[in-house]
């Protein structure tokens, strides 16, 4: 059984249901990535799983745990963290003050998980007095990984995390996320860079109309020549 199990979710806003049935998992140290066109739901499956979205069907468990009814701020007690697309600094305190306060629900000395941090995006460490807003589009992205992993999660979820950076600073934040699942922490994440990140994904979701259109690795996915001509452009 996977880690996160997110069965069958269907929900929408308003009368109208986004997602029609859909189902994703992430297993601990390993990348699923949700890809698919706009208005697939990706996005939608992201904030169900996250709880900012109340689901009329299905089921999300997190390590065996039924969390479907549970509000996101419980969701990150039991071991969940987010990175939305936008909105995702502050961007008048520095980054070190950034990172505290993802450090919120925390009692313990939370130094030590700063440092950690800091080794695995070196270039915080250097601009740790800078206001977040003075940051490139990169940086700020790590500026908001790195506060998600203040709260020592067990599932990181990232929605677009590449959304507006170069292609060096994306092969750079994927690296990162490379490093970040090695750790153990289970990473579902969706991604507009459909082949790029189906190339460091565990597993893939290929979603369309709110439903599982296809299901496989990433690397199946990437062989797949159905997927190729359909969503990734050939």
């Amino acid at each position: 059984m996977s880690f996160l199990k997110a069965e069958a979710m269907r929900g929408g806003y308003g009368n109208d249901d986004i997602l029609q049935g859909c189902t994703v998992e992430a297993d601990k140290g390993e990348i699923a990535v949700i890809v698919g066109p706009n208005g697939a739901g990706k996005s939608t499956a992201m904030k169900a799983v996250f709880g900012m979205l109340a689901l009329r069907e299905g089921r999300v468990t997190l390590g065996g745990l039924d969390v479907t009814t549970m509000k996101p701020t419980e969701r990150v007690r039991h071991g969940m963290s987010f990175v939305p697309q936008v909105r995702n600094v502050f961007p008048t305190l520095t980054v070190e003050e950034n990172l505290e306060m993802g450090g919120f629900i925390r009692t313990d000395d939370i130094s030590g998980t700063i440092e950690e941090i800091y080794a695995l995006f070196p270039i915080l460490a250097e601009k740790r007095r800078q206001p977040a807003g003075e940051l490139s589009g990169g940086q700020r992205q790590q500026v908001a990984v790195g506060r998600a992993l203040m709260t020592k999660p067990t599932l990181l979820m990232l929605d677009e995390p590449t959304a507006g950076v170069s292609p060096i600073v994306m092969d750079e934040l994927f690296d990162r996320i490379i490093e970040v699942a090695k750790t153990g922490i289970a990473i579902l994440m969706v991604e507009q860079n459909a082949k790029q990140a189906l190339e460091i994904a565990t597993h893939g979701y290929v979603l369309q109309h709110g439903q599982n259109a296809y299901t496989d690795s990433g690397e199946a996915l990437l062989a797949n020549p159905e997927v190729r001509r359909t969503f990734l452009g050939g």
